[in-house]
């Protein structure tokens, strides 16, 4: 719900999580090879489960960067104000 405080030029950053989740991917990736090669199992089924929540996490950053910028209400669309 629009409030009319935040700035009608505020974006996320999502450029900045899908780095984010890049480096991540790399590092869990890395954990459950070397921890599965070490026989540490439970190290590496972690890893992997952390792996596969980072993998998700990406294609929702992916698929909302393909959406491209979302309509904001301009200054002449006033604020809404909540409801009590």
């Amino acid at each position: 719900m629009r409030t009319g405080s935040e700035p009608t030029t505020a974006r996320s950053a999502l450029r900045a999580r899908f780095w984010l989740s890049v480096w991540g991917l790399v590092w869990t990736a890395l954990g459950t090879a070397v921890f599965a090669l070490m026989g540490i199992l439970g190290w590496a089924v972690a890893c992997g489960v952390l792996w596969l929540v980072i993998a998700l996490d990406l294609a929702v950053i992916v698929r909302r960067i393909r959406q491209g910028p979302h309509y904001q209400p301009g200054r002449d669309v006033p604020p809404y104000w909540p409801p009590e």
